[in-house]
């Protein structure tokens, strides 16, 4: 599920909004537990990346296929941790749930781990793993067409118009490969199975209790682990939240992205036509006002006549340009690739460059696993073609920068297989030792879902707003108070006595 940048504003305001704290009920630090017999067994190896913390160790984790046959076929789960490099100061083990579905543990904490180590000095094993069908942990593929693999019809944008009738008939082939390609692995992707194997590795790692950063879809992951285990949880942090309603799981997530992208356009808008655009080269228009017009009518010109780019055979169409505007409202930092490729457009004699994760399909288990979670984890509904295409067009017209999308079709309409487990209703019941921390202004996982979390988990939770657009909070789109908020719960254990506000 997210780089972001540092705007370091107004850390006393933010402070002075939460001058009564809580603490939150937690055992005295402990020492790991010596494993059980039958625990599995992790045999650690240097697994360091160039980019990354040089103690990073990587090991396998065996677990159930199916958890209803414990002793029955085992795959492989992918873990990663990084020790405290201050035993004195290290008072538990931290995990950080990947965003996704579809995200690796691995590489996030390859990632943020030489951040997160110095804001917890030490106090935490940092640890990950990368779920079922991701990375280096046992994966599946349906064999679908790569055609199918775009980003673009994995997220089943319209044709243009708003025509679904394309992505009907992509549906059925993508759910029919799925049915007959899969097999039982890849009817094993599903949350309530990460939130088992988590578990499976907080008792390979000889641990009472975890505390855990999850962020995007990893908040989900997070808060159905404290619904599962809630004697298991010690400090929680689910950063960038979407609503846990059981009956919308997934496809109540991706219908919230219109209002996502609504929130957040705006700020792009201010960027791109401020007049210090001038200098960069990148102002778009001399009002924000401008930017929105500019951008629908060069979506509509490419959905007309596709333009070439610079990745042979692939041209550009309005549905690309849609979705590089999604990914760019992620962070500010990638406000001016977007901005060039506005640019780019307006220019008929310039070829633009597609952005990469547009240039190419996906690997056919990257996105076998990304549908399989979200269609394994709860059944969706089918309705009739008529029906469909009226919500498309509806949902165009109240939301046009993403042009019906987040109400579309997927093969999850059309999945073969029933969900294994029902979805977990997040509930009040439990320790109250979670923060949330959210923007305002999330383009993925919009404030107003964010509250569905918040309002389902009651007194368990604080949450921090955060002012700063974007997705994903803690130690990436920069707001010194979200993040001095975070830390100190994970170092001390007090919260904010109240949900609270973190200006820019």
């Amino acid at each position: 599920m997210t780089n972001r940048r540092n705007k370091a504003l107004l850390l006393a305001l933010c402070t002075a909004t939460a001058v009564a704290t809580a603490t939150t009920a937690t055992a005295a630090p402990q020492p790991p537990d010596r494993p059980r017999a039958g625990t599995p067994r992790l045999d650690w190896r240097p697994c360091a990346k160039p980019d990354g913390p040089a103690a990073q160790e990587c090991a396998d984790l065996p677990v159930p296929l199916d958890y209803a046959d414990p002793a029955g076929p085992q795959i492989s789960v992918a873990v990663s941790r990084i020790r405290s490099d201050r035993p004195e100061a290290r008072r538990g083990t931290l995990v950080v749930i990947p965003g996704g579905p579809g995200g690796s543990g691995v590489q996030r904490l390859t990632q943020k781990g030489a951040a997160l180590g110095k804001e917890l000095a030490g106090a935490y094993d940092l640890v990950a793993l990368d779920p079922r069908g991701v990375g280096g942990s046992t994966t599946a593929a349906c064999g679908i067409a790569p055609e199918d693999r775009r980003l673009t019809t994995l997220r089943s944008w319209p044709g243009p118009g708003g025509d679904t009738t394309p992505n009907l008939a992509r549906a059925r082939r993508v759910a029919e490969a799925c049915a007959t390609a899969g097999g039982p692995v890849l009817r094993s992707f599903s949350t309530a199975n990460q939130v088992r194997d988590m578990d499976r590795l907080r008792e390979a790692l000889g641990e009472r209790k975890l505390s855990a950063w999850g962020v995007s879809y990893g908040t989900y992951v997070g808060a159905v682990y404290a619904q599962t285990y809630p004697g298991r949880t010690d400090r929680w942090v689910l950063d960038s939240s979407g609503d846990p309603d059981p009956e919308r799981v997934a496809r109540g997530w991706l219908a919230n992205m219109g209002r996502g992208a609504e929130d957040r356009f705006p700020d792009f808008a201010a960027w791109a036509s401020h007049p210090d655009r001038d200098r960069e080269g990148l102002r778009l228009a001399g009002s924000p006002e401008e930017v929105r017009p500019l951008v629908l009518s060069l979506a509509d010109a490419l959905d007309r006549s596709p333009r070439p780019s610079t990745t042979p055979g692939t041209p550009l169409t309005g549905n690309d340009l849609r979705q590089a505007l999604q990914n760019a409202l992620y962070r500010d930092s990638a406000f001016p690739g977007l901005a060039r490729l506005l640019l780019s457009l307006r220019d008929p004699q310039a070829t633009p460059v597609l952005p990469p994760e547009l240039a190419q399909p996906l690997p056919d288990a990257e996105a076998s696993q990304l549908l399989a979670v979200v269609c394994n984890d709860v059944a969706w509904p089918n309705p009739p073609a008529a029906d469909l295409q009226h919500a498309v067009d509806e949902d165009r017209g109240r939301r046009p920068l993403t042009a019906g999308m987040p109400v579309n079709v997927t093969p999850c309409s059309f999945w073969k297989t029933p969900p294994a487990t029902p979805p977990t209703r997040i509930t009040d019941h439990g320790p109250s030792n979670i923060l949330m921390i959210q923007s305002r202004k999330d383009p993925a996982t919009p404030y107003a879902g964010s509250l569905r979390m918040r309002e389902a988990l009651g007194r368990r939770a604080v949450m921090v707003r955060v002012e700063q657009g974007g997705h994903g909070m803690y130690l990436g789109n920069g707001n010194a108070c979200g993040d001095r908020a975070v830390t100190r719960f994970l170092t001390t254990g007090a919260r904010p006595a109240r949900d609270t506000d973190c200006p820019n």
